[in-house]
């Protein structure tokens, strides 16, 4: 495997990233609208119900031949840890996670979901992570919210509100603001919003939860590989970097499209641009593999990759994007390949050599 990049010339078929499929919920009337609140006693009442709620859901959820505990509130970085999906249905249904950890015998530590804008943080889908030993992983997209006016605290209510519930849950949140920003294909990202602002808005999300004690939340920077070519450009991410006391982990986002692509190549890049901003622990946040790629072969160099480079993991895109590319491992070679690869990895904190279980 070459660490030398593919030149413009060589691929041009490298498309920009296929995006996920998850929708954009409407706010209904009775979400809230541009407000400000105040945070008073009644926030204790507000959090106090929460956590009688999560501990009534956790108790409904919790299935005793899965239950292996929560992870600590901060999380280990230990390389080659972190195995994540997004699986079909969630955060509204369990059942696809439940139908990736059959198939591929492996039980993930972290469960992606996709929040818009004004949706409230999803309790009961994190209380069954937890019971699972696993952590939420929630990307939360700021569809049709002005950028701008979050960085000026136009929404610091539904934040407000958001920050309480992740607090009273208590147990670890990885939380991803406006994903992907230095791709063209989002409101909040490059060629639409600026990266001052994007920036001002990611350090002001932050502060809030930060003022409002939710410090159970690792914050996670998550940006798209980078390429240059004739089908569009994803620029490095350096503009957008909020600094180092905003954000805890990296993510990347990156997919394998075509037999001859490699992780190195593919990956390495953007690992690079990275490196020259933070020395923060990097989880490939969003990734697949179609099986016209030959994914077993991609399964096997994913987590190679993982493992040469010393990142924390992966999060597994298990459906079929919005353009109709499967990601989901169905074949029998590749679900062999996925349990293979995931057997190399230690459950995060424990002591290297215990295979997850």
């Amino acid at each position: 495997m070459s660490d030398r990049p593919p030149q413009p010339e060589e691929r041009p078929h490298l498309m920009l990233q296929p995006r996920r499929n998850h929708g954009k919920r409407r706010r209904s009337n009775n979400e809230p609208r541009n407000r400000r609140r105040i945070v008073t006693t009644s926030a204790a009442i507000v959090a106090a119900a929460a956590i009688v709620a999560g501990v009534s859901l956790y108790n409904k959820s919790v299935d005793s031949a899965t239950s292996v505990g929560p992870l600590p509130v901060h999380l280990p970085t230990t390389p080659q840890s972190y195995l994540g999906v997004y699986a079909d249905g969630a955060p509204n249904s369990s059942d696809g996670v439940t139908a990736f950890t059959n198939a591929t015998g492996a039980k993930p530590d972290v469960l992606m979901y996709y929040s818009g804008w004004f949706e409230p943080f999803k309790t009961g889908f994190a209380t069954m992570a937890a019971s699972r030993g696993a952590v939420p992983l929630v990307q939360m997209d700021p569809a049709n919210a002005s950028i701008a006016g979050i960085a000026h605290g136009q929404y610091d209510g539904y934040l407000s509100d958001y920050a309480e519930a992740v607090r009273a849950y208590g147990h670890p949140v990885i939380l991803s603001f406006g994903p992907e920003m230095n791709g063209s294909w989002y409101a909040w990202g490059y060629t639409h919003t600026s990266p001052a602002v994007f920036v001002a808005a990611w350090r002001h999300v932050v502060t809030v939860f930060r003022a409002l004690g939710a410090h159970n939340v690792t914050w996670l920077w998550t940006i798209n590989i980078v390429n240059d070519t004739q089908s569009g450009r994803i620029p490095p991410p350096g503009p957008w970097w909020p600094g180092n006391a905003y954000v805890d982990w990296v993510g990347i986002d990156g997919y394998y499209l075509e037999s001859t692509w490699q992780f190195a190549p593919l990956f390495g890049p953007t690992i690079s641009a990275v490196r020259a901003l933070t020395k923060d622990p990097i989880l490939v946040a969003e990734t697949g593999a179609t099986a016209a790629a030959g994914q077993p072969t991609k399964i096997d160099d994913l987590f190679a990759g993982i493992r040469l480079y010393g990142l924390l993991g992966l999060v597994w895109f298990d459906t079929t994007n919005y353009q109709g590319l499967d990601f989901s491992i169905s074949s029998p070679a590749a679900l062999a390949a996925f349990r293979k690869d995931a057997s190399t990895f230690d459950r995060p904190g424990s002591l290297k050599g215990n295979p997850r279980k």
